[in-house]
């Protein structure tokens, strides 16, 4: 079935954004997915800036060792514990120990946004990323994640929202870089009614992206839906081929 799927979107994806570039998934497995498997970190690095080899086709499988970042492995799923400097890591800083990222006011700020903060319950597993067009039968992805810049944004946001009355089919959560991408579309798949997540505002992650492009990850039964609305959609529109014919001509400058 996954496919038959991939296929479809492929096609679809051609024929109305351009060939523009193919968006990643992730699904939580105890296996390797028949991807490379990630040696354990040496040093920090950013997953975000790691994911570029799977946007460029490689496939990947992380468990928590191979992540170098205490928030990629707490975002990723993989580790939901809070390390005890949280709450001043992500504001003011401790004077003389610890420079302080200064995203939040205060540590209280911080303590509201860890208390509301859910496991998700994937813990002990591998996470493994894949390009969309390197799927494989066996592959059960659980989050589809586009990197773009405002006119693929803008396709996707519009059609995320196109069989919904209430005004907020796609969401825009504070948070990290793998936050946005894995952490809220995961929790997003648990719900009657997934969203979608805009996100990759994260200022220590921004550099490990184009500095046009944002995220917009979407839960894969979401997702489906909104292939199925491709034909009937304003993508069959004149307004939407004016937007295709400048995403034509970046592709192919």
């Amino acid at each position: 079935m996954i496919i038959e799927l991939r296929d479809k979107f492929l096609e679809k994806w051609e024929k109305y954004f351009g060939g523009s570039e193919l968006p990643v998934v992730f699904y939580y497995s105890g296996g390797t997915g028949n991807a490379e498997v990630v040696p354990p970190a040496k040093a920090w690095k950013c997953l975000i800036g790691e994911l570029m080899k799977v946007r460029r086709g490689a496939s990947l499988c992380f468990n928590s060792d191979a992540l170098g970042c205490r928030g990629g492995k707490r975002y990723s799923n993989l580790y939901p514990e809070f390390t005890p400097d949280f709450r001043y890591f992500l504001s003011c800083g401790i004077p003389g120990k610890m420079e302080g990222e200064r995203y939040k006011r205060t540590p209280e700020i911080v303590d509201e946004i860890m208390t509301a903060h859910r496991d998700p319950g994937v813990s002990g597993m591998n996470i493994i990323f894949k390009r969309w067009d390197r799927l494989e039968e066996s592959d059960n992805p659980e989050v589809v994640v586009f990197f773009g810049h405002a006119d693929i944004l803008s396709g996707l946001f519009t059609l995320a929202n196109y069989d919904r009355a209430f005004p907020d089919g796609v969401i825009i959560p504070f948070g990290s870089g793998c936050s946005s991408i894995i952490y809220h579309p995961y929790l997003e798949s648990k719900s009657d009614q997934p969203r979608g997540v805009i996100g990759m505002f994260d200022i220590t992650a921004r550099p490990y992206v184009g500095e046009d492009i944002l995220s917009f990850a979407v839960p894969m039964k979401r997702f489906e839906q909104m292939i199925d609305y491709m034909d009937e959609s304003f993508l069959v529109t004149e307004p939407w081929n004016r937007v295709l014919k400048r995403l034509n001509k970046r592709e192919n400058k």
